[in-house]
């Protein structure tokens, strides 16, 4: 499975889950409206430049803190491709596969992606083709079962379709 888009911004470490989605607008679940608040009070310049299929960049430790879905959610529902970091917190990971937004792990992306570049991303391969710099860069390749998760849509569309369950 491959991903293509191009980087919007390189954060830093320890992106936790009130700077991805601020705790006050844990009540809005509209896959329109979350969105609006995504990265609000540390951000808000990059909410308006995310396009579909955008990836982010990060440091250690994206998405720490406390374990709530509407952050995954709301980058999920903004249209974002995919995230790449040094590090996830546990439960971020875990969310993020489960809504089907793919995460990569890899410690060289952050310092050697840069804003606007374009990437090419194998989730099973464990790489990453910077095309704007012609330079590969190493990831750690996701597991069987959250490929088959990824590739499905997330958790429930993949339970749907194997138990052949319509909404």
């Amino acid at each position: 499975m491959k991903i293509k888009g191009r980087v919007i911004k390189v954060l830093g470490d320890n992106i936790d889950t009130d700077l991805i989605y601020p705790g006050r607008f844990l009540n809005i679940t509209d896959k329109l409206e979350t969105p609006k608040h995504l990265f609000e009070i540390a951000y808000p310049d990059l909410r308006e430049k995310i396009r579909p299929g955008d990836i982010l960049v990060a440091g250690a430790n994206f998405g720490c803190g406390s374990s709530r879905e509407q952050a995954t959610a709301a980058v999920k529902y903004a249209g974002v491709g995919a995230v790449i970091a040094r590090s996830f917190a546990r439960i971020f990971y875990r969310n993020s596969i489960n809504l089907g937004l793919p995460l990569i792990i890899s410690q060289d992306a952050a310092g050697e992606i840069e804003e606007m570049d374009e990437v090419e991303i194998d989730l099973s391969g464990g790489r990453i083709n910077d095309i704007s710099k012609g330079k590969e860069i190493s990831a750690i390749s996701l597991p069987e079962q959250a490929l088959e998760l990824l590739e499905g849509g997330g958790l429930i569309s993949t339970l749907r379709k194997k138990h052949k369950i319509h909404k």
